[in-house]
């Protein structure tokens, strides 16, 4: 077995960051990813830098913010023109590595420094030649971005995060077992469509599960939508029995993930694997779920941009195991911890810090962390905010809209302060952190005292591949 620790990397979309059974969800049931914190920890407030799939999955892979990568919104069909990269710098030190899933690198069978390359598109084609099978994985009916749901067409073992966790075990068992590994898994759910197998769907559609959370602020999100609304809105206000319908969907596929990591775990420990591997469960992004009369992602609120961060760390090295860290966190800390972990150097392009410090217990870390998005469903709707897990600022950069919650004494988000006056000394102070990290951007949102509205692109890096990181 080699010395240095395997990597595994499990990636999911839309997994919101309180749907962990350990912390208390009254509804999510994640036993596996609750036993494998036991050997670890679980950061309990730990943010995408951009709440969108790509621009985070860009600063997953260069261990940089978005505003330094180029993509600050949505954009699909640019280049990914980094020399530097997670899996590059892992395939350089002499890990074995492999994707096996989602990765919306560009073009498409990019393979951005992995050996090896498993997509859902091979999944398709596998499904395709299966005797007696003669639909396609979405004859389900249900779009990709819908708030529809129900249970799946097809039988558990056909679907697609049951086959992509076949082709782990499948690599396990044919990998050199002189080298170390990194193993990215990343699972498409619980992006929509809601549609989970029907052993799990039947358990959840029968219980009682609480209504979205709407806030003081947002009854515009229903007013504002129309009637009848899209199956794909974006915001809107549903009827009690789609809302408990698309929630009890959603919840039964985090426990079809759940189990799945679990499969992959309980085989990880049978090959006697698992005391040696580094393992962190995380999403892009959250999942709004009809909270403030919301859908899908790119807002600054908990629901879409604060996401699951769970650590299984291997028996050998030095931590403090079982614990709550409330730290914050984010995607760009990835690359720099994976690569601290397998002994290799973090290079100088890399803006996020290894989060090693933290489990061990020591270290100073950063007062407060920065997200964003450009606009996306609608020419306003852009943030960019700042959190330090007790508070949170949000700054509409088109609209110059200011919002200010209280995380430590309202998690939901249902009360806006910012328009209060015993709150006017934090929104001042929060809106001077903000002014202060962005300066200097070219945008101009920002003369280093001032926030300034102005236009937000979702990419800056332009179609030639003209930036020049590290």
């Amino acid at each position: 077995m080699p010395d240095r620790p395997n990597l595994l990397l499990i990636l999911t979309d839309h997994f919101r960051g309180d749907c962990l059974g350990r912390l208390g969800h009254p509804v999510a049931e994640t036993p596996h990813l609750d036993s494998l914190s036991l050997q670890g920890a679980v950061f309990t407030h730990a943010y995408t830098p951009c709440p969108s799939c790509i621009a985070a999955r860009r600063s997953l892979m260069t261990g940089q913010t978005p505003y330094t990568h180029g993509m600050v919104g949505y954009l699909d069909g640019k280049p990914w023109p980094y020399r530097t990269t997670l899996a590059g710098e892992l395939t350089r030190a002499g890990y074995q590595t492999i994707n096996i899933g989602k990765t919306h690198f560009h073009p498409p069978r990019l393979h951005l420094g992995f050996e090896q390359l498993i997509l859902p598109e091979d999944h398709s084609a596998w499904l395709a030649a299966q005797p007696g099978v003669d639909v396609e994985k979405t004859a389900h009916g249900v779009h990709g971005n819908s708030w529809m749901a129900r249970p799946n067409h097809l039988p558990e073992t056909l679907m697609e995060e049951t086959w992509f966790v076949s082709r782990a075990l499948e690599f396990l068992r044919k990998r050199d077992p002189t080298r170390p590994f990194f193993l990215c898994l990343s699972f498409n759910g619980p992006h929509p469509p809601w549609c989970p197998p029907q052993v799990y769907y039947d358990p959840f559609i029968g219980r009682e599960i609480p209504m979205p959370v709407v806030g003081d602020w947002a009854e515009r999100h229903a007013l504002e939508a129309g009637f009848p609304l899209d199956v794909n809105a974006w915001r809107g206000k549903l009827p009690d029995p789609l809302n408990h319908r698309a929630r009890a969907a959603y919840f039964a596929t985090l426990a079809y993930l759940d189990a799945q990591v679990g499969r992959l775990a309980n085989a990880l420990t049978r090959n006697r694997l698992m005391d040696n591997t580094f393992m962190l469960f995380t999403s892009d992004h959250g999942e709004m779920l009809g909270d403030h009369h919301l859908w899908r992602k790119t807002y600054a609120y908990e629901a879409s941009a604060r996401v699951p961060f769970v650590v299984h760390a291997p028996r050998g090295m030095e931590m403090e195991r079982n614990r709550e860290i409330p730290q914050v966190v984010g995607w760009e800390d990835i690359l720099p911890t994976f690569l601290e972990v397998a002994g290799a150097p973090v290079p100088d392009s890399v803006e996020g810090r290894s989060i090693l410090s933290l489990l061990r217990g020591n270290g100073a870390w950063r007062e407060y962390y920065h997200g964003e998005h450009a606009p996306c469903y609608h020419p306003e709707n852009a943030n960019q905010f700042l959190t330090d897990g007790r508070w949170k600022y949000i700054w509409n950069p088109i609209t110059g809209e200011e919002q200010l919650f209280h995380l430590a004494e309202d998690p939901q988000e249902r009360h806006d302060l910012a328009g209060e006056r015993s709150a006017a000394d934090a929104l001042a102070m929060w809106r001077g952190r903000m002014a202060q990290e962005l300066a200097g951007r070219e945008e101009g949102l920002s003369d280093g005292k001032r926030l300034i509205p102005g236009k937000v692109p979702a990419w800056r890096g332009g179609d030639a591949g003209g930036l020049h990181l590290g």
